[in-house]
């Protein structure tokens, strides 16, 4: 394993090098506030929802050939166009993009037809920092009973990440992605990197990459520099996701983890945060985040447990006009409606934590069958669509 910490001295000054370079072009080029508020504006206030059809474990089974499911995703869509949803937050993966980039294209497009069919706008997401970083081609796993996302995988994952040599690997798929969708107006957004330095102690801690924030940061100045290369029409974005007790904390205890999200906040076209708090911590986030001036977006929500709910949440964001985009939308073999706490049960190879189905949910709005978890929540986020930018009070 190669820790940035026993690098070469050359091997040291060259990857500050690229890091400063890379830095630089992001920071010549990135939109101006009033160009961000003019994108805004050709929007309504926007609701959405992070998507994988109910039939895909994570990413790669959503859109390997075998297993890309173009009639459930139509369905799912129309359920959403229904309830008033405009947008999808969707997760692409590059293996797919590296194993054959004219099929994965072709099945992009499909998908992309199918929304736009829905009135659905899309964000699509590049990289992802979460869950497995072993992430494999083929036919992926069975979910495990009771656990939440338990085949999400990473991207790119451990191996590529941990070698700085291997980063520009993926330069590649980035600027294939943007310049082939860079002004494709079925897209609203492009979400770079998801989570960049999430650790996953919990769950994959013994596989994960050690100093993983230095690793994360060198390739999220890569792919902003590539992609601001492309032009895009549409915005680039990473968000912020370590939030606790209402304050913003770096991706670990170190200076690396504050670089990330320094990083992130400073070159981000539009503001993109995580908020599972309730909402007085989520309006103490929000208005550390007012101070750049940019649109912004909550790009996850909603842990039920936690009062991170549609109830105590859309109010604050809709009276903001702050993007709402909740984790999870039908109830499938991500298994979402668990608790993150359910790998807890992995851990110690005991069955049984979550046996049944959980009360309350923690993510996912529908059932399978398209009926809603709770019916007060779906005739609330359509009150909600409806009356937005009515003032309302957190406290």
């Amino acid at each position: 394993m190669c820790r940035a910490s026993t690098l070469p001295l050359i091997g040291l000054l060259l990857w500050t090098s690229v890091q400063t370079q890379a830095l630089s072009s992001v920071e010549e080029q990135q939109w101006t506030p009033a160009q961000a508020a003019e994108w805004s504006a050709q929007f309504p206030w926007i609701v959405g929802f992070n998507y994988a059809p109910r039939s895909a474990i994570n990413q790669l089974e959503m859109w390997q050939e075998d297993t890309f499911d173009p009639v459930v995703i139509d369905q799912e869509l129309g359920w959403a166009a229904d309830i008033g949803f405009t947008m999808a937050r969707v997760f692409l993966h590059h293996l797919l993009w590296q194993e054959d980039a004219e099929t994965f294209t072709k099945r992009i497009d499909k998908f992309l037809a199918i929304a736009d069919a829905n009135n659905i706008d899309v964000m699509f997401v590049l990289f992802d920092d979460v869950w497995n970083p072993l992430p494999q081609l083929g036919p992926q796993p069975l979910p495990r009973p009771g656990v939440h996302n338990s085949g999400w995988v990473q991207s790119p994952g451990a191996a590529i990440l941990r070698d700085l040599n291997r980063h520009d690997e993926l330069e590649f798929y980035v600027r294939g992605i943007l310049s082939r969708y860079g002004q494709d107006n079925r897209i609203a957004i492009w979400d770079l990197y998801n989570e960049p330095g999430n650790l996953n102690a919990i769950a994959y801690g013994s596989v994960e990459v050690n100093e993983k924030p230095k690793y994360s940061l060198n390739l999220l100045a890569k792919a902003f520099a590539w992609a601001r290369d492309e032009n895009p029409t549409q915005p680039l974005t990473s968000g912020v996701w370590r939030l606790k007790n209402g304050r913003w904390r770096g991706a670990d205890k170190g200076d690396d983890g504050a670089a990330l999200f320094d990083f992130m906040l400073q070159n981000s076209d539009i503001i993109s945060f995580h908020s599972y708090e309730n909402a007085a911590n989520t309006d103490k986030a929000i208005q550390a985040l007012e101070v750049f001036e940019r649109p912004m977006i909550c790009t996850e929500y909603l842990a039920r447990g936690r009062d991170s709910t549609f109830e105590s949440l859309m109010p604050l964001f809709a009276s903001k006009n702050i993007g709402a985009m909740h984790w999870g939308f039908v109830s499938g073999k991500t298994q979402t409606i668990y608790p993150w706490r359910s790998w807890v049960s992995v851990i110690r190879f005991w069955d049984g934590l979550f046996s049944d189905e959980p009360d309350p949910w923690h993510h996912d709005l529908l059932e399978a069958d398209g009926s809603p978890y709770r019916l007060s929540e779906v005739e609330f986020i359509r009150t909600q669509i409806t009356s937005a930018g009515d003032p309302i009070d957190v406290n």
